[in-house]
């Protein structure tokens, strides 16, 4: 009889992936993917409904497979902001987290309560990435639309309801909305009063234990081919998911290079930033997340490779070819504007430009300039009090380049770990649906799927001197925009 199976789904903002993975030892069996709209912020925007008919589309490639999968966890983008009407009908795009046009709602409502405050209560300032701050433009800007709203779900709340049927979250998403106190466990209703004024006929989705299911796979996602009855787990973060797909231990650091760059790790205890710098969210595992978040990464290095003639592949061997002789140049990357620091009016900047600049150089300026961004995120999380002295592990998309993992050993003179599997927010979600169909806990999972397990890269140019001057040119950045 064929194993038993679980199904994590990884609901980005460039795609869906879908994996299965055996329950006993986590075997990948088959995976799927398929497409996303594609976003251009300030204004980043995409339909729900686009994000249900991709999901089918990933679910069906899987075959026959499908008929054996007894359990089943949604991870999403977080930040998004998805409302609905009473008939469950979307009354508009969805807000993703990278949309910055609810910068100065973000402003306002900082100034208002103030940061430490809201570090405090929430573990985060907000920006506008946070989905407080998109509930308070839509009140601003198409109050007759909120009005007819009744539900304010996140990415991943919106597939889990099609799912089931279930209005449920979970503590780790939840706690980047900006009106959930992850300490608590509980929401701030004064934080949506602050959003959106006195309204109380919007609900918010009930916080689910982080292994129990919401719910059961409905009638009415039969189109997935899935087993009617199924458990489905309550879902995730993406980050919170790649955490738990990563078997991260507590002094480990992740920093994933995807369309955003994060750094986070696991914590036993919560973190508190007032700057604004690390956001101290819950993890999908009872523990904390605390996070540093980067609006520019690997696209950054795909436009710069573009601009030079060249592939993506081709940027990364332009850029080592370039790593003895790097020259003066240096880019700060903030194509899309940026999230730490809070500029999400910038715009990228090249320093260092002469007549001798090289093809290569600037290839490697946009790859140093991406990791040093990130890299910083490391010192921010240990000022912050997370602990930082296990591994770090290199994850997203942009780990399997060449040249995004020689330069990140070399940048911190340092080795690091490239895992064996890059799919971690799909990974994590499948160890949240195997917990929840069988009743194991994080730490065997991750043992028994052998999971973090990967390629060790070591440095060798000591280019800690780029770190240094990155710096230097982002404090000329920052002192010219205030």
């Amino acid at each position: 009889m064929p194993a038993p199976l679980v199904l994590g789904v990884d609901s980005s903002t460039q795609s869906v992936k879908v994996e299965l993975r055996r329950v006993d030892d986590g075997t990948v069996v088959a995976t799927g993917s398929a497409p996303h709209t594609a976003t251009t912020p300030p204004v980043s925007e995409q339909d729900p409904e686009m994000w249900w008919e991709a999901f089918v589309q990933a679910v069906t490639s899987l075959g026959d497979h499908r008929k054996h999968v007894v359990a089943m966890a949604v991870a999403g983008q977080q930040h998004g902001l998805v409302l609905l009407d009473r008939d469950g009908r979307s009354l508009r795009p969805a807000k993703l987290w990278n949309d910055t046009t609810s910068a100065p709602q973000a402003e306002r409502m900082v100034h208002a309560l103030g940061a430490a405050t809201w570090a405090e209560r929430t573990g985060s300032v907000p920006v506008a990435s946070f989905t407080v701050t998109k509930l308070a433009w839509v009140a601003e800007h198409e109050p007759e639309l909120l009005a007819r709203a009744t539900m304010v779900m996140l990415p991943h709340d919106y597939l889990t309801w099609r799912l089931t049927g279930e209005y449920a979250t979970d503590r780790g998403d939840a706690s980047g909305t900006g009106w959930f106190d992850p300490v608590r466990n509980e929401y701030l209703a004064s934080h949506i009063e602050l959003a959106i004024g006195d309204r109380h006929d919007i609900t918010l989705p009930r916080i689910a234990g982080s292994f129990e299911p919401v719910g059961s796979l409905s009638e009415a996602a039969v189109e997935l081919g899935l087993p009617i009855g199924i458990p489905v787990s309550p879902g995730t973060g993406d980050n919170m998911a790649a955490a738990l797909g990563l078997g991260l231990r507590a002094g480990d650091v992740a920093l994933s290079l995807g369309t955003s760059g994060t750094v986070f790790a696991v914590s036993g205890t919560p973190t508190i930033d007032p700057s604004g710098a690390v956001a101290g969210f819950a993890s999908a595992s009872g523990q904390y997340l605390p996070l540093v978040c980067t609006l520019n990464a690997t696209k950054v290095t795909d436009t710069v490779a573009r601009w030079l003639g060249a592939s993506v592949s081709e940027g990364a061997d332009l850029a080592l070819a370039a790593a003895r002789q790097p020259g003066r140049s240096m880019l700060i990357p903030y194509f899309d504007g940026e999230r730490t620091p809070n500029l999400p009016d910038a715009t990228g900047t090249l320093f260092g430009l002469t007549n001798e600049t090289t093809r290569e150089q600037i290839a490697l300026a946009a790859h140093d300039g991406v990791l040093c961004g990130l890299l910083s995120g490391r010192t921010a999380l240990e000022r912050a009090g997370a602990r930082v002295d296990g591994r770090l592990l290199l994850i997203g998309g942009g780990a399997r380049s060449r040249a995004f993992r020689q330069r990140c050993a070399d940048l911190r003179f340092d080795s690091l770990l490239v895992p064996s599997s890059d799919e971690t927010v799909a990974a994590g979600a499948a160890v949240q649906a195997a917990i929840c169909c069988e009743g194991s806990d994080v730490v065997e999972v991750a043992e028994r799927w052998q999971l973090g397990s990967g390629t060790e890269v070591e440095p060798m140019i000591d280019a800690r001197g780029r770190v240094s001057d990155y710096h230097s040119h982002l404090s000329m950045l920052v002192d010219a925009s205030n």
